[in-house]
């Protein structure tokens, strides 16, 4: 039976030779979690390292996930999921081990076709609103730091852990403490996936935006399948609305159709970008170039006193790029992402304010909330159109924001953003209470990391898509709309999920609430 062993060491140390002091008859090891712990690098004071290690001796073995699946044959109707990111594809995943094969519709392209779209809107500008970060195989956890991080306790997690690695995930994936992948590995073992999925029997659909979702003639609150764009009708009981936290089409479809929804707290802001050298440095003080420690993290978070509402960062990319990420021809997007290495020259973090519904916004109706979004992102384009040519992405100083001031193009910090900047004052672009917020936050940001504000940092405008601004009402027990029944909200976009992990677990859990219900 292996055992767990917790322990700290210097910068440097050997971890096995410390194990091996704990744990004489140790024959190996595997590393649960690994913590670095630099706070008085600045001081002179040596980084450390926590552990928490997994031992076996002689006639052990590591214990490997694994989990059976009775089959139990394909249903009447083939379930249908509206979407390929985490959510839709772990849904299609978990009913194909089952025997349960499903129809699964993606309004973008495959991985490899979608990059080439994204890659021409960076470099010049054209747009496809199908195709785009946020849209297509993969969803929009194809481009971000890929941080497998998560919060909730599901015993769905190891298993969706252990299929990353299945798909092609390095295989500590399966048992580390927080992995990260980075965009780069995580685009290659989704098209595994989905290779996968279509060799058990499933429909993979791209380029098949759905457009309605249809009800019965005479049971309006019961669903009956789906149309898609190009006019075709496909029927089915369950189907699963798995799109994301940007289809906003689909909200306002279910907004129409009175599918019950209501508005939910988000956050908005900018990403915040250093140079990788100089945020190393900040962190890990003389012993920066070390390669042991890679390119520095941070997490900071502050209340107003005064308002008690909280400023923070998110999604922190240590070496990594600032993205153009809409889903809108006439508006703007910011977003972080880095590759498995984290070598980018830059690192970069969402610096958001809490933004809550019913007092930051009225509430007129459930899509407030993606009003006041795109009233944001709209700005954003508009003052990129008048300066530049649309696609630059509006970016200031952190000095001339605290200011006041425009930062001139000479003057600009070099960016990693390959979209390029348009020179503006953010604190236009912003809610009035979020730049008074950022601006008090970023003072007391700069105690906690001494140089955090620097003239070599830079600010993009806006990052507001860190949370979908709406909740799609379920049952807690099946999973189903409250409003219409076959219809199951799923993953980040429908208000349950917050990452590539907690929507991949929630795929997971409607499967099972689809299974469950076809076998009562």
């Amino acid at each position: 039976m292996s055992k767990r062993i917790q322990l700290t060491i210097t910068l440097g140390d050997d971890v096995e030779a410390a194990l091996k002091k704990e744990c004489p008859q140790m024959v190996d090891f595997r590393v649960i979690s690994q913590a670095l712990d630099a706070r008085g690098a600045q001081r002179g004071s040596v980084p450390r390292w926590h552990y928490t290690c997994e031992v076996i001796v002689a006639g052990e073995k590591f214990a490997a996930f694994t989990q059976t699946f009775p089959h139990r044959g394909p249903l009447k109707q083939k379930p249908i999921i509206i979407g390929a990111g985490p959510a839709g594809l772990f849904c299609a995943l978990r009913l194909a081990e089952y025997g349960v094969p499903c129809i699964l519709f993606e309004r973008g392209d495959r991985a490899h076709a979608r990059m080439k779209h994204i890659a021409r809107f960076w470099r010049y500008g054209e747009f496809d609103p199908d195709n785009n970060v946020c849209y297509g195989e993969g969803g929009a956890g194809l481009f971000s730091d890929g941080k497998l991080i998560t919060r909730i306790k599901s015993p769905h997690v190891d298993y969706v852990m252990q299929r990353f690695v299945d798909f092609g995930a390095p295989p500590e994936t399966a048992y580390i403490s927080n992995p990260h992948l980075g965009s780069n590995k995580i685009r290659a073992l989704i098209s595994s996936m989905t290779d996968y999925l279509r060799s058990k029997g499933c429909e993979i659909h791209y380029n098949a935006r759905v457009d309605e979702l249809l009800f019965d003639q005479k049971q309006k609150e019961k669903i009956v399948g789906v149309k898609l764009h190009d006019g075709r009708v496909i029927d089915g009981e369950h189907v699963v609305l798995a799109t994301g936290h940007s289809a906003h089409e689909i909200y306002d479809f279910c907004l129409k159709n009175n599918i019950k929804m209501k508005a939910k707290d988000f956050a908005v802001g900018v990403r915040i970008e250093h140079p990788r050298r100089l945020m190393d440095k900040l962190q890990h003080g003389q012993w920066c170039t070390n390669p042991e420690l890679g390119s520095a993290r941070y997490r900071l978070s502050w209340e107003n006193p005064d308002t008690h509402k909280g400023t923070y960062s998110f999604c922190m990319c240590p070496g990594g790029y600032v993205l153009s990420s809409g889903t809108d021809a006439d508006g703007i997007v910011v977003n972080g992402m880095s590759n498995y290495a984290r070598n980018s020259p830059w690192s970069n973090s969402a610096l958001v304010v809490s933004v809550k519904s019913g007092e930051d916004f009225k509430i007129e109706n459930a899509l407030s909330g993606h009003a006041f979004l795109r009233k944001i992102e709209t700005r954003a384009y508009q003052h990129s159109l008048e300066f530049a040519t649309g696609k630059e992405v509006p970016a200031q100083s952190l000095f001339d924001f605290l200011d006041g001031s425009l930062t001139q193009k000479e003057q600009m910090p070099k960016s990693s953003c390959p979209s390029g900047l348009v020179s503006a004052d953010i604190n236009s672009l912003l809610p009035k209470f979020v730049g008074t917020h950022l601006k008090r936050a970023l003072k007391e940001f700069d105690r906690m990391i001494k140089g955090f504000v620097t003239k070599e940092a830079l600010l993009l405008a806006p990052e507001t898509r860190t949370s979908a601004p709406v909740t799609i009402e379920r049952d807690r027990e099946t999973l189903m709309s409250v409003s219409h029944f076959g219809l199951y909200p799923c993953g980040e976009g429908a208000g349950y999920a917050g990452g590539i992990t907690s929507a991949a677990v929630d795929g997971v859990k409607v499967a099972e609430s689809i299974l469950k219900i076809r076998l009562e």
